[in-house]
């Protein structure tokens, strides 16, 4: 029988943190594949985008000066939490071999925070809107006295050379053709084609085959790199991503890094009431929409 003191204690939270530690580095999260980094300070970050891509230009008279455009785009963070308890009585009994499993699993939990709020974007992103007051995915992105498209219905297909171009073809089409509020063309570089499990296999055979199933030369073999997520829920929507600009399509504002953290002191509500030592994880952030340019959403059920 183990005698529970402030010595018990101290070590139990050691090997519980060890092993939530080694699950964080060990998970393989690839939210940061599609998103960028944003650290934060404050409750919330306050957003200010460009109208359009910078551009240079021949130096006549005055310069002419790019002022950030006011969209109230507030991103306020969020606390998360995941709590584990553990019982005096596994404590006196030397039952504790389940807990470090536990808490291995909250290290892994931890790790792949980031992407339930990525990819939970991802999925809204044909309803939830961005900075311009559209869908993320949207045909009316307004842009100067005009209007792009960033949507599409077409699905994923290795059929046939026409099929494959009127669906990623033409999504690649449709980043390449962006222009600014100058006119400017935005240089983009679509680079990733994001899936779930569905369109996996179909999705790594377009970017490697050398033939479509018609027989015809596959003009997209390593157009871009397949990412797959077990998150996407969609069985036929598919993204098209350009990841090479300094900010990507998606935001992760990071507040407050996930870490260990305790409740064990004699006097606390959980001991006296429960008999339960409390352990978990706290971690403060967000995720928002960045530039829709970078992307293209296609539902992929045809029509």
């Amino acid at each position: 029988m183990a005698e529970v003191n402030k010595a018990t204690l101290d070590v139990l939270f050691l090997a519980l943190k060890k092993s939530f530690n080694n699950a964080l580095m060990r998970a393989n999260p690839t939210w940061n594949q599609i998103a960028t980094l944003i650290p934060s300070t404050t409750a919330a970050n306050y957003y200010a985008w460009m109208e359009q891509f910078p551009q240079l230009r021949k130096w006549v008279g005055d310069k002419m000066i790019q002022r950030l455009q006011s969209q109230d785009y507030i991103v306020p963070n969020d606390d998360y939490e995941a709590t584990l308890s553990v019982k005096r009585n596994h404590i006196e009994d030397d039952q504790l071999g389940i807990y470090p499993v536990n808490a291995d699993a909250y290290g892994t939990t931890a790790a792949n925070w980031p992407d339930k709020l990525i990819y939970d974007l991802v999925n809204a992103g044909f309803k939830n809107k961005c900075f311009d007051g559209q869908p993320f995915f949207s045909a009316k992105h307004p842009v100067a006295k005009t209007t792009y498209s960033n949507l599409l219905t077409a699905p994923l297909s290795i059929a046939s050379q026409a099929e494959a171009k009127a669906g990623f073809g033409k999504a690649r089409e449709m980043m390449w053709s962006l222009r600014d509020s100058q006119d400017e063309p935005l240089s983009l570089n679509p680079n990733i084609l994001l899936v779930g499990p569905a369109l996996f296999d179909l999705a790594t055979s377009l970017m490697t085959t050398d033939r479509l199933e018609d027989g015809k030369p596959n003009p997209y073999k390593g157009a871009a790199k397949v990412v797959m997520s077990q998150r996407i829920k969609s069985t036929t929507a598919w993204f098209l991503l350009d990841t090479t600009q300094a900010l990507k399509p998606f935001i992760f504002q990071m507040r407050k890094k996930p870490v260990f953290v305790s409740q064990v002191t004699s006097d606390s509500d959980s001991v006296f009431m429960r008999a339960e030592y409390l352990f978990g994880v706290e971690a403060r952030g967000a995720a928002a929409y960045a530039f829709w340019q970078m992307a293209v959403g296609s539902t992929g059920t045809g029509g």
